[in-house]
């Protein structure tokens, strides 16, 4: 999993252009159109920076290059921001993300799964009877997803 790159906020007043200008001060960062504060948010929040630097470059107050030079962030990132708030809007840097759900191991399977193990089935049989790998069923067990029963194993004792 590639690591989050956080932007970099020097403390003190850093130029954007000559128009804009930020400041980090007490882990908040004030955004200054000439000498006028227009927006704040904790240096912290990745999303709301997201969508400031995108509705700075949209709005037509600085260019992509000077708030890479400005914030030390990738011009990909910044690209892709812009292309999620072209395309949602605002609302489209707080929505949850969307995940594929399972695509095997649906909850009607992992029941069914689950009860062929409860009656003391191997997963090699059970993967035969619900036509999926074998190796699904043993990473959902070993996920923790399935649980199986493990035989106990009576000690004899011997008479001396």
């Amino acid at each position: 999993m590639a690591q989050a790159q956080l932007p970099f906020f020097p403390d003190g007043t850093t130029d954007i252009n000559t128009n804009l200008a930020f400041e980090k001060r007490d882990d908040r960062v004030t955004y200054f159109h000439g000498h006028l504060p227009v927006f704040q948010h904790s240096a912290e929040d990745k999303k709301t920076f997201r969508l400031i630097t995108s509705q700075l470059y949209v709005n037509g107050n600085a260019t992509q290059a000077e708030l890479c030079r400005a914030f030390g962030v990738t011009l990909i990132s910044l690209k892709r921001s812009v292309k999620l708030y072209r395309e949602k809007g605002a609302a489209g840097f707080y929505a949850p993300r969307v995940s594929r759900g399972p695509a095997v191991l649906t909850p009607p399977v992992i029941g069914k799964a689950q009860q062929l193990l409860d009656d003391g089935n191997t997963v090699n049989d059970i993967a035969k009877e619900l036509g999926i790998k074998p190796d699904t069923l043993g990473k959902a067990v070993a996920a923790g997803k399935l649980h199986t029963f493990k035989k106990k194993i009576r000690k004899v004792r011997r008479k001396a």
